[in-house]
């Protein structure tokens, strides 16, 4: 069947397959993805400390368990040195710079269109 007649038959629809970007969208833009992606664009190989100092508001917790996935989904590179102590740093991989021209579109996107959205909210919630 195709999509048209699952949504003509009122057949539910896996939200994947009727947006193929959802999960990249998961991927890229959960909470705190985005500051951590771009920091290591913009700055480079950073040490854990760097990164939080980079983006202020997140916790440790929170920074360690994004780093995880970050890295599990090949999006960014840990490197371990075994040293006393040991230091450990993080730096974004060739599929992660990869983004790198998606962020620059949305940037773009930002620049030209949140003063708009800023006033539809404010009209709207004048209402």
């Amino acid at each position: 069947m195709t999509d048209a007649t699952l949504r003509a038959a009122n057949v539910p629809i896996d939200p994947e397959i009727a947006c193929p970007i959802a999960p990249v969208v998961d991927i890229v833009f959960s909470r705190w993805t985005t500051p951590i992606l771009w920091a290591l664009n913009e700055y480079g190989r950073l040490r854990f400390v760097e990164l939080e100092r980079r983006i202020t508001k997140i916790t440790p917790k929170v920074l360690t368990q994004r780093l995880r996935q970050l890295e599990r989904d090949g999006l960014v590179l840990r490197t371990y040195h075994a040293e006393v102590p040991p230091r450990v740093e993080y730096e974004i991989s060739e599929l992660g710079r990869s983004l790198a021209p998606l962020f620059a579109t949305l940037a773009d996107w930002a620049t030209a269109n949140l003063d708009k959205v800023d006033d539809a909210r404010q009209d709207y919630d004048a209402r």
